[in-house]
């Protein structure tokens, strides 16, 4: 499956993604919502132990099936859609935690493509922070960045960097760069 308007804003935590998606919705753009937090805040709330926290091989599965599950819902995109993360970022997941076999995530990137290229947020000490979902330290989502980087390339997308600045300045850029390519 291949959907050129399934368009990846992707990067490490507290990078302004969300913040972001958000800006791209208030104009008017559809937005696939991250997964991982949906799955973090289920699982607490029933008492589940699919946490990066608990049990790390669990919740990277059920990260992989609501992923494609997300995918699924929202391709074909008659439009521009907007996707807080793709498959590929279980896949790097999957490499942070060491999982034994990755094949099975990397058929899945594989087998459910996005546009070609991904617009990947960069660590941002100013705007950093943690919350109950998010523990990581700021040193942990550099090397996040760094690995999505790698993965994404991997995969055979084309990486554009957002520039640290706003909400709205992020959003002229991602749209400028789409128009650049009509």
């Amino acid at each position: 499956m291949n959907d050129p308007n399934l368009i990846v804003i992707s990067g490490g935590p507290g990078s302004g993604k969300t913040t972001l998606l958000l800006a791209l919705e208030k104009r008017g753009f559809r937005c696939a919502p991250e997964v991982a937090r949906q799955i973090i805040q289920e699982q607490v709330r029933d008492g589940g132990s699919a946490l990066p926290w608990t049990d790390r091989e669990l919740y990277t599965g059920l990260l992989l099936e609501r992923s494609i599950q997300s995918y699924r819902e929202h391709s074909p995109a008659l439009r521009t859609t907007f996707c807080d993360r793709g498959i590929p970022d279980t896949l790097t997941y999957a490499r942070l935690i060491n999982l034994a076999d990755d094949r099975f995530l990397r058929r899945a990137c594989d087998q459910y493509r996005y546009a070609r290229r991904v617009f990947i947020a960069p660590p941002w000490q100013e705007i950093y922070a943690t919350d109950s979902e998010r523990k990581q330290d700021f040193a942990e989502a550099e090397g996040t960045f760094d690995l999505l980087s790698q993965v994404y390339e991997e995969c055979g997308y084309e990486l554009v960097e957002l520039p640290k600045s706003s909400a709205e300045e992020r959003t002229d850029f991602i749209l400028n760069q789409l128009r650049a390519d009509e």
